[in-house]
């Protein structure tokens, strides 16, 4: 759903810095082909098949159009994209109070099954009414909501170890503000995050390296007011080396969505990427039908 743009080729010997550039390039790529051909710092409802005709896109039905290997789906060629997002929400409908964000979020996350068939809960599975705090130690932790933060809601989900591929690491994030300039902050102070704290230890062993963070060009982006995408590489006991990192944040009107994907051995970046594409789509459509 977003122009390809092209950055400086890597080195011969590839960096860190390369392979995250490269990581965005893909990015950018994959997310240009869905419809047309997400939480850092974090240690349902089922769906019914729905056809989101604004982004002239697919059925996104999660029991089917995922294959039965529990892969992330290829996009498929369907319709014209429209020439931007015009998406407005009705006024009544935007949450008011922490209770009706909390019926919002609740109802936008995803489960498992709704992500891709296959995919487990995490343990811990779950994280509510707190709030991801990166301090100048680069060290991420969780706090109470911030004021202008009606809501925010987290689910781990994990994609298992098949076939010689190692375990996914993944995560969605669904949060209401109370108006869209916070919402809109949000995004601002996440891309200064990754200039800030280039490595990120989200405790346990496990850090993020690397990171490169870009705002997608508004014109080009057809699902959501403003996209976010990072890339770099995540580490932790159990990845059996670097491996890929990928995550996007999305807003539409008060209201963010976010999906994060710790790669594994045996999985590309491109693999990374489209489920987080997924997942993403999926996100902003739920919060569609809850804002029209």
């Amino acid at each position: 759903m977003f122009t390809v743009f092209r950055l400086p080729a890597p080195a011969a010997r590839p960096s860190r810095a390369a392979a995250t550039t490269v990581a965005v390039v893909t990015a950018v790529a994959v997310l240009t082909g869905c419809g047309g051909d997400g939480e850092r710092g974090d240690t349902a409802k089922g769906g019914t098949a729905k056809r989101d005709t604004a982004k002239g896109g697919t059925p996104t039905s999660p029991n089917a159009s995922a294959s039965a290997s529990a892969e992330p789906s290829a996009p498929s060629s369907v319709g014209a994209l429209p020439d931007a997002y015009d998406f407005t929400p009705a006024p009544e409908r935007i949450p008011r109070t922490a209770a009706q964000a909390r019926a919002l979020t609740r109802d936008v996350v995803l489960a498992p099954a709704d992500w891709t068939p296959g995919m487990v809960r995490h343990d811990p599975y779950e994280t509510a009414g707190t709030w991801p705090v990166l301090p100048d130690t680069c060290v991420w932790t969780r706090g109470k909501l911030p004021d202008g933060v009606l809501d925010s809601h987290n689910r781990r989900i994990d994609l298992p170890a098949k076939d010689g591929k190692g375990r996914v690491l993944g995560s969605v994030t669904v949060t209401v503000h109370r108006d869209e300039a916070g919402a809109e902050r949000e995004l601002k102070d996440t891309v200064q995050e990754s200039f800030r704290c280039p490595v990120q230890d989200l405790g346990g062993g496990q850090k993020l390296d690397g990171l490169m963070s870009m705002h997608i060009d508004p014109e080009d982006v057809r699902n959501a007011d403003a996209t976010l995408f990072e890339a770099g590489t995540y580490s932790g006991p159990a990845s059996d080396g670097p491996q890929g990192y990928v995550w996007t944040k999305s807003r539409i009107g008060p209201v963010t969505t976010a999906v994060s994907v710790k790669g594994a051995k045996g999985r590309t970046t491109k693999d990374l990427i489209r489920l987080a594409a997924e997942a993403g789509a999926k996100l902003l459509y739920r919060v569609e039908l809850e804002l029209k």
